[in-house]
């Protein structure tokens, strides 16, 4: 099973290198940067474990609004002693709460025994009842049970932004891996190029020693300019070898975890490639991103949570006034049974008289929601400064890639010059591989600047953070 899940995605991954046949019959496999963030969106465990958050809220949500379910609520309770039967009672209810803490209440009793409480006595049909209880200061504009829904409605938000924020981090990390990969196959490509170059230098300086054109000493200095070009080689491919496994990390597919093959390749991305892949085509209405950045999403979550708690802490200074008052009937078969000279009705009244627990709780409530306003604020301000920062990098390095690709071609001209000075006898090895060493220095440059363009947009995206899964 997991053989054909890795075909299926090679076939997939690298379709066309399959299908584009040269002359030459040597096919070139690739893994562009949009089809590895494409799998890393749709297969990573991470994605899907971030999909749970949101069902947390939403199971949470559906939690609270349990509070307003209706119920039913039956009691049974019965004494018998030696012959005598003591009492028996039987008491349903079925209740109905309303989001202003009324709850209506229909409700069923019968109640027989010698040695029954007299206030529990009843008609010998038993007896029904209708009505309603609520609470007139305390627990009225709200109450725990309307606490609990409206905060896990803030809790289903936070979760949506905590799932994107799982989600943009690992496309960030993902990326990161991808871009360095690239930068370490670009290393071994110039060190290969220059290898090449220092293996036909010295076979043709150690043919010129054998034919006496040449001293001794310019085979010697030619080898250890090809030793050194064949040590740098393999680091830059062991290099490339190891940022290869760890962008294996990122690729799965039903669970299974892929390894990139040998002779598959990165891509350089282009702007559109790139700016397509992390949904940097919107950073222009910079606004709307930071309005809707999930961080500050999540944060305002939580004031709008704490500020129901507020509310509710308020709330509990109020004094508790309970009231509930029921119709009564021996026959509930027509609702004209139940009239309002046949009632029962109940009134508590509780106030504590220093409140002090009630305004510690407000108090500490108010401090977490000045605290919470305060951390808002400040991230909104760090998220700005680092994107501005971000954006100053972007051009600063982009001009610096200009000034180094001039600068690479200034030494390959002066390489070519050399070489040809060299060839008329007017140079020595040692300024050929001077040179040289000059030249790759400027191309390992150039190629850090570029990964490092591409780090800077990642980091743009990741400052954003931007989550699109599409």
């Amino acid at each position: 099973m997991r053989i054909k899940y890795i075909i299926v995605l090679v076939l997939f991954l690298y379709g066309k290198a399959f299908v584009a046949q040269n002359k030459s019959t040597k096919l070139d496999k690739f893994l562009s940067f949009k089809e590895y963030i494409a799998y890393v969106k749709k297969h990573h465990p991470l994605i899907k474990q971030a999909n749970l958050q949101l069902s947390i809220g939403e199971a949470n949500l559906l939690k609270s609004r349990g509070g307003f379910d209706p119920k039913i609520e039956i009691d049974y309770d019965k004494k018998k002693f030696k012959n005598t039967e003591y009492f028996e009672q039987l008491n349903t209810t079925f209740k109905i709460p309303t989001w202003y803490g009324i709850e209506f209440k229909a409700n069923f009793e019968e109640n027989t025994g010698v040695y029954l409480n007299p206030n529990l006595t009843v008609p010998e049909g038993g007896l029904y009842s209708a009505g309603v209880s609520f609470s007139l200061a305390q627990g009225f504009l709200i109450n725990e049970r309307m606490a609990t829904l409206k905060k896990a409605n803030f809790f289903v938000a936070q979760s949506r932004a905590q799932r994107e924020l799982m989600v943009n981090n690992l496309i960030f990390e993902a990326s990161i891996a991808y871009f360095k990969w690239l930068e370490a196959y670009k290393e071994e490509t110039i060190y290969n190029r220059f290898l090449n170059n220092a293996q036909i230098r010295f076979k043709g300086i150690k043919r010129n020693v054998e034919l006496g054109e040449k001293a001794a000493i310019d085979s010697t200095e030619a080898k250890i300019a090809l030793q050194t070009r064949k040590l740098n080689f393999e680091a830059a491919k062991l290099k490339a070898r190891k940022a290869k496994l760890k962008v294996s990390n990122y690729l799965w597919i039903d669970k299974i975890p892929l390894e990139i093959q040998e002779n598959i390749l990165p891509l350089f991305p282009n702007d559109e490639v790139l700016s397509t892949s992390l949904i940097l085509k919107e950073k222009n209405n910079q606004g709307y991103l930071l309005k809707n950045h999930p961080k500050l999403k999540s944060l305002e979550a939580k004031v709008d949570g704490l500020k129901v708690d507020r509310s509710l802490k308020r709330n509990k200074l109020l004094p508790k006034i309970d009231f509930q008052y029921n119709f009564l009937a021996s026959d509930a078969s027509q609702l004209n049974n139940f009239r309002a000279t046949n009632y029962k009705a109940f009134m508590n009244f509780s106030f504590p008289l220093f409140l002090r627990k009630e305004r510690g709780d407000l108090k500490l409530t108010k401090l977490k929601l000045q605290e919470t306003n305060l951390e808002l604020t400040s991230a909104a301000l760090t998220i700005q400064n680092k994107i501005d920062a971000i954006e100053i990098e972007i051009n600063s390095l982009e001009k610096q890639k200009g000034l180094i690709n001039s600068i690479v071609s200034d030494y390959e001209v002066m390489l070519k010059a050399e070489e040809r000075k060299f060839e008329l006898g007017e140079s020595s090895l040692f300024l050929i591989n001077s040179r040289e060493q000059k030249l790759i220095a400027s191309e390992l440059k150039a190629n850090a600047l570029s990964i490092k363009a591409l780090n800077a947009n990642v980091k743009l995206y990741n400052t954003y953070g931007l989550s699109n899964l599409d």
